[in-house]
């Protein structure tokens, strides 16, 4: 059971990197030299703006993914306590019922003796 949870672990980790590479950008044409000049300001100022917007969902994003990651190391480790309690819990049980045991079959031995005893 472990090793299916870690393989899908890890496989929504690969996942959540594949998705977050950014793809090779197309090969753009070469553009005529009047066009070649250096681009308005206004243009220069929007790209900045998106880059920024853009910069900014990816932060967003990035953070939800730790918030969500965090949950589930939570949960895992919560459920790794209860197991190891719930171990502990069952030892301390079946100890108990062997010493029951135990101490009842010496009553019943001692019990077979004094028989034995009286009956001489």
């Amino acid at each position: 059971m472990h090793k299916v949870i870690a393989t899908l672990i890890a496989g929504l980790f690969a996942t959540a990197a594949f998705a977050q590479a950014t793809p090779a950008a197309p090969a753009t044409p070469a553009k005529p030299a009047a066009q070649a000049a250096a681009p308005a300001p206004a243009a220069v100022k929007a790209a900045v703006k998106e880059d920024k917007a853009v910069a900014k969902a990816d932060a967003k994003e990035m953070k939800a993914d730790a918030k969500a990651d965090a949950k589930v190391v939570k949960a895992t480790a919560d459920a790794k306590a209860d197991v190891a309690v719930a171990k502990a819990d069952a030892g301390q049980a079946k100890a108990k019922a062997h010493n029951k045991a135990r101490k009842a079959k010496a009553e019943a031995v001692a019990d077979k003796k004094a028989d034995v005893a009286v009956k001489k």
